[in-house]
């Protein structure tokens, strides 16, 4: 250890929640199609965040470090970008969350006719 390492300013929790978060988006948005991004705004109990939709309307949802976070994300990524208050989440994004929502109502339908 040198002498001076131990001053070498050390990233925090915070700043490395956001780069793992960051790295997530990035790395979803790069493993789906037609990804776009939804700005959401900062409520009482969470900071701004960001959804990433796909064509398929599947989705996740991470903190970007604000609205300029959400705008550098989708300029890196090369996606637009929306604020979610003024276009609203896409439909596509709801009908994934039915599907979603079905498939599991079958599946345990399925495991309580088996006995599983």
């Amino acid at each position: 250890m040198g002498l001076f390492d131990r001053f070498k300013r050390q990233p925090s929790a915070g700043q490395l929640a956001a780069q793992g978060d960051a790295e997530h988006l990035a790395n979803w948005a790069h493993s789906h199609e037609g990804v776009e991004a939804f700005v959401e705004p900062e409520t009482a109990v969470t900071e701004v965040t960001v959804v990433l939709v796909d064509k398929y309307g599947e989705w996740t949802r991470r903190r970007v470090g604000g609205e300029r976070g959400a705008r550098k994300l989708g300029e890196d990524l090369k996606i637009p970008v929306y604020d979610v208050r003024k276009t609203r989440y896409p439909q596509r994004m709801r009908d994934y969350d039915e599907r979603q929502r079905i498939q599991r109502k079958r599946a345990r339908e399925h495991e309580l006719r088996d006995g599983s």
